[in-house]
């Protein structure tokens, strides 16, 4: 059976409660290249690809270094390119 695989965007409180992190501290992350940036909802609205995230959720949890984690957030938003 065919299983298609829908992409999810959420916004900040979603990710702040699934990492436990302060809202200063995501957006150092982020600026750090540690976590994936968010994406442009409209004007003043942002949100965050939730298949992104939990990667590097995941990948924090399987003890990745700094690097590894860098390495993996560059790979992730360079995948952001949608093949129609």
């Amino acid at each position: 059976m065919y299983k298609q695989s829908f992409l999810k965007i959420i916004r900040r409180p979603l990710v702040l409660e699934a990492t436990g992190w302060s809202k200063s501290t995501l957006y150092n992350r982020i600026q750090e290249g540690l976590f994936p940036n968010p994406i442009s909802l409209g004007a003043r609205a942002v949100g965050f690809v939730e298949s992104e995230c939990d990667k590097v959720i995941q990948a924090m949890i399987a003890g990745y270094s700094e690097q590894q984690l860098k390495s993996l957030v560059k790979e992730l938003v360079a995948n952001r390119s949608v093949k129609l």
